[in-house]
């Protein structure tokens, strides 16, 4: 089901990964006109991937049309960043301060912090899952949920969870 599409989103590997790794990468196909990735994110996720999660997928997607690969410019804000991020993290948020996307997709806490300080705004895996058990696209986010922490191997914090969970009437 799509609804109607955003304009791009900027994703980092850990989106990439866990929503590969629970069957759900279509999510954010469902929502965006393309996913921005820069170099380092493609990297981590396909080019050393070989066979770990969300390789194939985002390959698909890569030649589907609706990733895309993109380099930011700034190399010195990258290389400011990467004393408190990972690669893809620090050139996911530098592009997204060069594009000015719709949303950023972050999960490390220390990434979000980083974009947040830069006004960018950002969502995370269970911000997307929240959405799509909203717009009906998903039936429980509990059941989400408890794929991305067995299936994805995501830690999820248990305040967390249980607030996201009220946040959609299932607790």
């Amino acid at each position: 089901m799509r609804t109607a599409l955003m304009p791009d989103a900027i994703c980092d590997s850990s989106t990439l990964i866990h929503l590969a790794g629970i069957g759900r990468l279509d999510l954010l196909c469902s929502y965006h006109q393309n996913i921005l990735i820069p170099p380092a994110v493609w990297t981590e996720v396909v080019s050393l991937g070989r066979d770990r999660t969300g390789v194939q997928e985002v390959s698909d997607a890569y030649h589907m049309g609706w990733i895309r690969v993109v380099a930011p410019q700034n190399q010195i804000l990258i290389n400011g960043f990467l004393g408190v991020v990972h690669a893809g993290e620090a050139e996911a948020i530098v592009l997204a301060i060069e594009r000015q996307p719709i949303v950023i997709f972050l999960d490390d806490g220390d990434a979000r912090r980083l974009a947040a300080r830069y006004g960018l705004k950002k969502s995370g895996i269970i911000g997307i899952l929240i959405r799509a058990k909203n717009d009906g696209i998903i039936s429980s986010l509990q059941k989400e949920l408890d794929r991305l922490t067995k299936e994805g191997h995501m830690w999820i914090h248990d305040g967390i969870y249980h607030e996201a969970l009220r946040r959609v009437g299932e607790e």
